[in-house]
């Protein structure tokens, strides 16, 4: 796993764009007793460990020696609050969403674009939804392909453990899915014609086709979802301060300055 630290100097109503950070070894969570952060139990003393899975752009990744992204600049913010420093830990998003990574102590709270699902929410605790997103289909502007009947015969990718995944399993009949464990997989492989399409969340599928013209995103599929973090189950003063935060983000303006910087406009009215 790659452990990076992140110095929390995010002004809170500037969301500063820069968050410095620094290599440092494999592992997971302190296996000594918790640190407490104001009356809050964290893994590893002076830190914030969250777990995400990269690249997942704009929400995760990397920048150079640095990880930017969405939720970097949220877990930033928390931080601050727990007056303590965010080390990212960058491990498959299987671990992450089996709420495995959280039980083991790996990480004190779980940040990578992740839909609550009833199933998930067997495994941990999530925080109150802070996005809204549906799932995309992405495909060669040149392709024609425009609906999921269309998808029948040909290859279509997938990451492993997504609500993507699951939605083309369950809509996509006579399609030959291939999975892949990570976003920079995927989209690597519909550039270099391994799959003829990919569907997965909107958000970074219309990203990669802003970025690349010679793609496209020809139709969203309204499924519904929301974002939310996790925390090892039964973690109530974390996810206290979680949700906190997320809300005073909200009024305060950094979540919308947040999201403009990110995703290049303001959020969609509900």
């Amino acid at each position: 796993m790659l452990r990076r630290s992140i110095p929390a100097t995010l002004a809170v109503a500037a969301l500063a764009a820069v968050l410095a950070g620094c290599g440092g070894g494999e592992g997971g969570g302190s296996t000594e007793e918790p640190a407490a952060a104001g009356g809050v139990e964290l893994v590893n003393e002076g830190q914030l460990t969250w777990c995400t899975s990269l690249p997942y752009e704009p929400f995760e990744f990397q920048q150079g020696d640095e990880v930017v992204g969405f939720e970097v600049d949220l877990m930033a913010l928390i931080a601050e609050r727990l007056g303590v420093t965010p080390t990212v830990v960058a491990t498959a998003f299987e671990g992450i969403q089996s709420g495995t990574d959280l039980t083991v102590g790996t990480c004190d709270i779980a940040a990578a674009a992740m839909t609550i699902t009833p199933t998930r929410e067997e495994n941990f605790d999530f925080s109150d939804p802070y996005f809204d997103a549906s799932q995309a289909l992405l495909v060669r502007a040149d392709s024609g392909i425009t609906t999921v009947e269309q998808l029948a015969g040909r290859n279509v990718g997938v990451q492993n453990g997504t609500t993507g995944q699951t939605y083309a399993q369950e809509n996509v009949p006579g399609a030959n899915l291939v999975v892949f464990e990570d976003l920079g997989l995927l989209n690597t492989a519909i550039q270099t014609g391994q799959v003829d399409a990919v569907i997965s969340d909107n958000g970074p599928s219309l990203r990669f086709a802003t970025q690349n013209p010679e793609f496209t995103v020809t139709t969203e599929f309204d499924t519904g979802e929301q974002y939310g973090m996790g925390v090892r189950t039964g973690n109530t003063a974390l996810l206290e301060v979680v949700n906190d935060v997320l809300a005073t983000s909200r009024t305060d303006g950094t979540y919308d300055a947040a999201y403009e910087k990110w995703f290049g406009s303001a959020e969609p009215a509900n």
